[in-house]
């Protein structure tokens, strides 16, 4: 890993990625964008990872944006389609993450947290998509029309006027808000919760809710079924009733 972003692979199956260039306000410059490339790879291959947590460094800042000088120096029109390691976009994973958003998170900073299945922030985090105050598009939120109503959306990316936590909590954004101190507190507690379902369990729960943002109604329920059947079909799915009958913790061998 780099020094851009650095990669933090806990005994309890947790990986904490966090962006490292506070001076810069995390911008996704070139070393940010390779490093956070790097982090998603080993987080999806190490099998002990279960978790993911995204978080950025210093309290003023999860992510300010993408990094306009280089835009300028550039001359950068349309992005190539790669450019950053989106979670379930341009970087295959196959589980959870949580965004622990400790400072703004401005449009690019915005659409990393965005990308996370869930997102913890701080009471003094504020989300803003800004692309219209500099003359860009953010054809990255287009997904948020699943997490929010369609008028709250419409005035964010038309204004570019930053939320507060608060309100980003309010509609639906953010999952749990923390005090500033008790924000990785409160993202490791969340990502805790995940760890204790079973393995297979937490997979076929997140298709399932992926497969039913994209799709109708009998399609989804058709391909959730599907999804969910090597889970049915699992030694721990034997192991949780019974252990439940024994009146025990679950042993989870993840097969």
């Amino acid at each position: 890993m780099s020094e851009a972003v650095l990669f933090e692979a806990r005994d309890d199956g947790i990986a904490v990625i966090t962006l490292n260039r506070p001076e810069t306000r995390n911008c996704l410059a070139r070393d940010v964008r390779e490093g956070l490339d790097a982090a998603w790879y080993r987080f999806e291959r190490e099998a002990a990872l279960r978790v993911a947590i995204l978080t950025g460094a210093g309290e003023q800042a999860f992510c300010a944006g993408g990094d306009l000088t280089e835009m300028v120096a550039t001359g950068m029109r349309v992005p190539p389609r790669d450019m950053f390691a989106l979670p379930y976009d341009t970087v295959e994973l196959s589980k959870p993450t949580i965004a622990a958003v400790n400072g703004v998170a401005f449009a690019g900073g915005w659409m990393i947290a965005q990308a996370c299945d869930l997102c913890v922030a701080s009471t003094s985090a504020r989300f803003a998509v800004t692309e219209v105050k500099v003359g860009r598009s953010s054809p990255w939120a287009s997904p948020l029309i699943h997490m929010i109503p369609q008028r709250i959306m419409m005035e964010i990316l038309l204004t570019g006027r930053p939320i507060t936590a608060r309100r980003a909590h309010e509609i639906g954004l953010v999952n749990r808000l923390a005090e500033p101190v008790a924000l990785m507190d409160t993202a490791l507690g969340l990502a805790g919760e995940i760890l204790a379902g079973a393995p297979l369990s937490v997979r076929a729960a997140r298709e399932t809710v992926m497969i039913a943002t994209e799709m109708g109604r009998s399609a989804a329920l058709k391909a959730a079924r599907y999804a969910s059947e090597h889970c049915y079909n699992s030694e721990d799915a034997q192991e949780g009733p019974r252990a439940f009958a024994e009146k025990r913790a679950p042993r989870w061998i993840g097969h």
